[in-house]
């Protein structure tokens, strides 16, 4: 045969140009090439849209192919218009969602709002499909079929969608900052810096978008429905072409309304105001017409957008002088003159819808091999490169996606397509959307966080962005219509979102925290708020409350206190030596930013210390008094009451002298056992004399007031008198002084000096000094942890209390740290408890940090509020033709140099940040959601 003849012919030149495609990385992996092919097929030949993953990709062209194949079957003409559109209908809305539990909804974090059928959207999607289904019976059966005229009812039913494509196309123009990308929208909010002078602005153009969404969602499908069901070819049954073409426009009427309007409005001018003769309206019938006019339509907006990514590579490789080479010049001049060939090489990329590629994003084109939109092998947000930053992108991907939802459904984003990128701004982050897939209703999106810690290509680059955002939306225009005078860049502003996230605020804290005087009363606040945070745990311990109202009933029973009213033992020069080297002589602030804290090697100690078989006797050392039973005075070897009195002389080994055993003491109260500190809590490691000298820094006053406020006895009647026995017991009272002065002595030891800030920084960091308490206090978590709480808290009052001005009585100090305790994260950014409150999404977060560089102290505060982020449109086809280089590169090329010239900052085309978004191990961001279904409606 000679088409076989010219085919081998064809076929012997091409194979000896394969090894030469491979190697410039135009020959498509197989992989590619059958998920590119199934793709095409899906979107252009049955309607459909790119899928979200490879496995829901191969299902919908399975069902897709067999919806076509079986009209093809289906004798009756009714038949045949009611199947195509049930199933185009069905097979537009998410089916995976059909499939989970109706009515649940899954949690808002960390996974994202992922929302299923309720029973009023699938009672919704019911009527539209019973609705559908007759309208399209009743117009095919009862109306007659004749060809199309400027009379006819077809011909009618075209004009109303003509003038619906104007309507819908002015509504979703001026949702946006601009118009066509171009002209300022002079309905479009001014000056937008805060949310609610946004949201007085926008409430007019949300009103538009309802009524755009409406006209979109109901009005339009239906008109085409009605335009479809009048055409004669329908009439043509069992016919490939008829089967083909009109399943896919039932398809795309639900799938894809905006672009199934513009296509039916073009077909139906064309045949209005051409000769009914030529060939387009003699050989084809109205479903391939739609086919080929889609296909037009996709390609001539990819041609467009390619053209406008090469023009843009080729000018800027000359304007930017950080872009210019030493064969820029002579690069320009061979494009120039070789334009034609350039212009076949975008012409041959968008036929087979592959990316133009440029060569090291220089401007040498290449085609890119073909690839499904989504561009990467693997599932969209299944690798991402963690860090300690991605949880704010956990907690802002949620609420940003709600929002998303409305800005979508009003056309503030403009057109939806498969294969669309959008880039969010807000302060150091930078958000990167992508929509995977579109349907009736829904749109499938995937969001990525890109790196807070910038690099100074990412600084360029962030900066070039935050310019065109204020330009559009901070920029006062007097102007009817302005021009976007970025034109030329990548990235097209389209509106601002009212988001709930956090806010970076970072302060310095000069002149605070270095303060003498402030020093000086931080002290004194440490041990009131450590007495604030003692009560109220005890207060609130579990079990505490329940044995409220059986108080009453128990006897008194004898309590165990470190005795500070025994007479002193004999002082030897010793004890005080021993106190003097275990302080800070070893930790100054020369080595607060060591690798290796104390802290830590003093937990390891104490771990080996606590191994079975290591607790040896040491030689010289005090052994511990056990207290035992408390009726019989008995000394039993487990007994959690056990007192540890330094600063005795040494006994030797056989020898036990008499020592003074603890008194048993009795609360004078019986209902103080309720606020009482745990029996671990009240063992002595402290010598007499300087618990007695410690005693003296309590304050009683401020103890007996906080008592005075616990609401623990609400349903007491005399809630007061009680409180009132409670503060005035002076057994409870000599607890909490033991306990709260160790604790204030593990921080600043007997040094009465103001602390340095070295040594609240790295106090605060859980970095405490070696003192005599410090086994005791580490031996005791939930202790330490309360007391490092405390110690925070005590910072941040410091830091309010300059800022805001001193505090006036105990009850706005109670104030301050109720605040504190509710609506504030105190402590580090590498604690895991840091990221458990942004998800908890605790209101206010702080931290201290030091800035080695400048040698200053610095505080972090994050603060949740609704804040603007600014989103814009990206150049689909400059996204895919510098992914396609990086592809080609790394894989190809091999060319995995850090700073090579690919991923420098190119203001214009925004190459790094494009390169961040690459999936990984190509790509770098530091978070990826996973396929995200938004519902738009």
């Amino acid at each position: 045969m000679p088409a076989l003849e010219q085919m081998n012919q064809i076929l012997h030149i091409l194979f000896v140009f394969l090894p030469f495609l491979w190697a410039l990385g135009i020959l498509p992996p197989p992989d590619a090439l059958f998920l590119w092919a199934m793709e095409q097929i899906l979107e252009f030949g049955l309607g459909g849209s790119s899928m979200s993953t490879h496995l829901r990709l191969l299902v919908m062209f399975i069902m897709s192919a067999g919806t076509v194949i079986t009209s093809y079957f289906i004798p009756s003409t009714v038949g045949v218009v009611l199947f195509m559109t049930g199933f185009g209908f069905l097979l537009s809305l998410n089916l995976s969602d059909v499939g989970h539990k109706i009515g649940t909804k899954s949690k808002n974090l960390p996974s994202g709002p992922e929302k299923h059928f309720s029973w009023k959207e699938c009672l919704f999607y019911i009527i539209i499909l019973v609705f559908a289904l007759l309208e399209t019976g009743l117009l095919h059966h009862f109306a007659g079929f004749s060809q199309i005229s400027k009379s006819s009812s077809q011909a009618i039913v075209g004009y109303g969608l003509m003038i619906l494509l104007i309507i819908l196309w002015i509504l979703r123009e001026i949702q946006s900052v601009y118009i066509i990308g171009i002209f300022r929208n002079p309905f479009y909010p001014k000056d937008v810096q805060t949310v609610t002078v946004f949201f007085e602005k926008q409430t007019r153009l949300m009103k538009i978008g309802i009524v755009r969404r409406i006209l979109l969602t109901l009005v339009s499908p239906f008109a085409m429905i009605a335009f479809l069901s009048l055409d004669s070819s329908l009439q043509g049954l069992h016919s490939v072409s008829v089967s083909i073409g009109f399943t896919r426009a039932f398809r795309m009427v639900w799938q894809n309304t905006e672009n199934a309007l513009l296509e039916t409005v073009i077909v139906s001018t064309v045949h209005l105001i051409s000769n009914t003769d030529i060939w387009w309206n003699r050989n084809l019938d109205t479903g391939i017409r739609l086919l080929l006019v889609g296909i037009i339509r996709d390609r001539l907006i990819r041609f467009i957008s390619k053209l406008q990514f090469a023009v843009t590579v080729l000018l800027t490789s000359w304007t930017e002088k950080k872009q210019r080479r030493k064969t820029t010049a002579t690069l320009c001049i061979l494009n120039i003159i070789f334009s034609p060939f350039v212009l076949v090489i975008i012409v041959f990329s968008t036929l087979l819808s592959s990316p133009l590629l440029p060569l090291f994003t220089l401007p040498v084109f290449l085609v890119g091999f073909p690839r499904p939109i989504q561009s990467w092998p693997g599932a969209a947000g299944t690798t991402a490169c963690v860090c300690a930053d991605t949880v704010y992108y956990y907690q802002m991907v949620p609420r940003l996606t709600a929002v998303l939802q409305t800005a979508m459904a009003a056309g503030s984003l403009g057109l939806l397509l498969p294969g669309s990128h959008y880039l969010g701004r807000f302060q150091d982050r930078l958000i990167w959307i992508m929509i995977l897939e579109c349907g009736y209703t829904y749109c499938c999106i995937n969001i990525k966080g890109l790196e807070l810690q910038e690099t100074s290509c990412h600084t360029a680059e962030a900066r070039r962005v935050d310019e065109v955002f204020e330009d559009a939306f901070e920029q006062e225009y007097t102007g009817v219509c302005s021009l976007n005078e970025h034109f030329g860049n990548v990235l097209t502003p389209c509106t601002v979102l009212p988001v709930k996230l956090y806010s970076d605020a970072r302060n310095v804290l000069s002149g605070i925290i270095d303060s003498h005087e402030n020093l000086k009363e931080f002290k004194g606040d440490l041990v009131k708020v450590l007495v604030w945070i003692l009560v109220q745990y005890c207060s609130k311990r579990p079990g505490m409350k329940e044995n409220v109202h059986n108080t009453e009933n128990k006897g008194k029973a004898p309590l165990i206190l470190p005795a500070s009213n025994t007479s002193p033992p004999p002082k030897s020069p010793e004890d005080i030596d021993s106190l003097n080297s275990e302080t800070f002589d070893d930790w100054s602030d020369d080595n607060i930013f060591d690798d290796e804290p104390t802290i830590k090697k003093v937990i390891e100690e104490k771990q080996l210390k606590d191994l079975p078989g290591t607790n040896s006797f040491i030689p010289g050392s005090v052994e511990s008094q056990r207290v035992g039973d408390h009726s019989t005075g008995t000394v039993p070897e487990n007994d959690l009451y056990k007192a540890v009195l330094l600063g005795y002389p040494a006994v030797d080994k056989g020898k036990q002298e008499d020592m003074p055993y603890i008194p048993l003491m009795e609360f004078s109260c019986s209902h103080s056992h309720l606020v009482c500190l745990p029996a671990e809590w009240r063992t002595s490691c402290m010598p007499n004399s300087k618990m007695k000298e410690l005693s003296s820094l309590f304050p009683e006053d401020w103890y007996q007031f906080v008592l005075r406020q616990l609401e623990c006895f609400h349903s007491e009647e005399k809630a007061s008198n009680v409180l009132e026995e409670i503060a005035n017991d002076k057994v409870l009272k000599d607890f909490y002084v033991h306990t709260v002065m160790t604790c204030y002595f593990s921080f600043f030891g007997i040094d009465n000096m103001a602390p340095s800030p070295g040594h609240i920084l790295r106090v605060y960091s859980g970095v405490l000094p070696w003192s005599v308490a410090l086994d005791w206090l580490t031996e005791k978590p939930e202790l330490f942890q309360l007391a490092l709480k405390a110690f925070r808290y005590t910072l941040k009052l410091m830091i309010d209390k300059a800022s805001l001005g001193p505090i006036e009585d105990f009850r706005e100090l109670i104030k301050y740290l109720e605040e504190y305790e509710c609506d504030w994260y105190i402590g580090l950014v590498s604690d895991e408890k840091w990221k458990e409150a942004i998800l908890q999404e605790k209101p206010y977060l702080f931290s201290l940090g030091y800035d080695s560089n400048m040698g200053i102290y610095t505080g972090r505060v994050l603060s949740l509020q609704e804040l603007l982020i600014q989103v814009g449109k990206l150049n689909a086809e400059a996204v895919r033709g510098q992914w396609a280089n990086l592809s080609w590169e790394l894989l190809y090329a091999t060319n995995d140099d850090e700073e090579r010239y690919s991923i420098q900052a190119h203001p214009l085309l925004l190459r790094n940040l494009t390169v961040q978004a690459a999936d990984p191990p190509l790509g770098y961001p530091i978070y990826s959601s996973k396929p995200l279904y938004i519902h738009l409606y």
